[in-house]
């Protein structure tokens, strides 16, 4: 991987410009875990949520909802309360999480906790895909030196607040990714959505009121709470506040995580970061959320669209959890469908017809179309298939395998034709 050019906005990825911020002497000797003693000495739980509200942050995990408008959709008439960490980061193209929590650990858990006392939660279940079972070992070991700080455990600093930290290792469902799908992976169950409502924040884990956030999103919360609303809202869009972590990869010739402020446009990321495609091939397209893209012609407008929720949209795609794929001439979008369909095929739990048969049915067409050649019938039959599923499966991963199958034969209909 290429050095990574020095952006000026580092909130999260802090380790590239401080140097062994992942050793506690050197986090603590930053400030590290102040913030999270006021937090729990001074200040109120409605305070802070609403300080995180009014800081703009929204969710990284894909959705991009208001995190403090999350929190306070816990139901404070049932106890206890849960904070359910989402480390699965399963999406083909995402590679941000990984590298938060092993280069700048402390950052990321003084932000879970501090985001807990915001909702009332004592224990905190940190969820990791299983292929990061060495991420989880260090946590466990970074998580028992909380404890011998007295960072963690009972009467904390001398109040009657007492806070537990647990991680817990899934075993490589795509599907586990998804917060329901998540929390009965914790409990034992078979990792598959729940019909909602009712939603976590109501009914979550152990049947109690429940906030599932991401990473990278729960990161931002201690230097939020410290540096305040205004300084986070200095970064980014009106709409999209603060600084997000882009995974760039695919035609790049620096592949890599980017951390840069909402509103950079993707020929900036990719041409100025990313040192522009390999073999300054001309470019296709760009899929802004890894597989779970609709594909987007590499036009000049495209290219000059600022990367916020509010304006990808403006392309017919989401901005999503910002993992950037960028194709070039090279690629057969035949291809690119048949490879995206063998995943999300691979990936469904299976529990709901549409996306159990629909991810079955497309599969076979895309592989006739990739191996045997376009035939009319097969492209407009995967393209029935795919309109089928719209709006009809249990969670979002049905849609999701759909997208980039229907917006590649609407937006490149020249790579399907016969």
């Amino acid at each position: 991987m290429a050095e990574q050019k020095v952006t000026g906005h580092r909130i999260l990825l802090r380790h590239r410009d401080i140097p062994d911020i992942g050793e506690f002497d050197v986090y603590t000797g930053q400030g590290g875990f102040e913030t999270f003693k006021r937090v729990v000495t001074t200040m109120e739980p409605e305070e802070i949520k609403q300080l995180v509200l009014a800081s703009g942050l929204r969710g990284r995990g894909g959705a991009g909802f208001p995190t403090g408008r999350k929190w306070m959709f816990v139901d404070n008439n049932a106890w206890p309360h849960y904070l359910a960490v989402n480390a699965d980061e399963s999406e083909p193209g995402t590679f941000k999480d990984r590298e938060i929590m092993e280069k700048n650990p402390w950052q990321f858990l003084e932000g879970i906790m501090c985001s807990a006392f915001a909702i009332g939660a004592h224990e905190i279940y940190i969820y990791l895909r299983g292929e990061f079972w060495q991420i989880a070992h260090q946590l466990d070991k970074q998580i028992e030196k909380l404890h011998e700080e007295k960072l963690l455990g009972e009467n904390l600093f001398g109040t009657d607040y007492k806070l537990n930290i647990f991680t817990h290792l899934g075993a490589g469902a795509y599907i586990c990714g998804e917060e329901t799908a998540l929390l009965n992976s914790i409990e034992g169950i078979m990792g598959q959505p729940r019909l909602r409502p009712p939603f976590p924040p109501a009914v979550g884990l152990f049947g109690k009121p429940t906030v599932v956030n991401n990473v990278e999103t729960l990161a931002n919360v201690a230097l939020i709470l410290e540096k305040g609303a205004d300084w986070y809202h200095s970064f980014g869009t009106e709409e999209s506040a603060g600084t997000k972590v882009f995974s760039l990869s695919g035609r790049v010739k620096n592949p890599g995580n980017y951390e840069l402020p909402f509103g950079t446009t993707y020929r900036e990321l990719i041409y100025e970061y990313g040192g522009g495609i390999i073999d300054d091939k001309p470019i296709k397209a760009i899929m802004s959320a890894g597989a779970s893209s609709s594909v987007i012609p590499a036009t000049d407008e495209a290219l000059d669209t600022p990367m916020a929720y509010e304006t990808v949209r403006n392309l017919g795609a989401d901005l999503g959890s910002a993992s950037v794929i960028i194709l070039d001439e090279t690629v057969d979008m035949r291809w690119l469908v048949n490879k995206t369909i063998h995943f999300f095929k691979h990936e469904s739990c299976g529990k709901c017809t549409p996306c159990r048969e629909g991810t079955y049915w497309m599969q076979h067409l895309t592989d006739r179309i990739w191996l045997d050649g376009s035939r009319q019938e097969d492209v407009l039959l995967l393209q029935d298939v795919a309109k089928n599923m719209q709006g009809k499966c249990l969670c979002a991963l049905g849609e999701f395998s759909t997208m980039a199958v229907l917006s590649s034969i609407e937006r490149f209909s020249e790579d399907f034709k016969v």
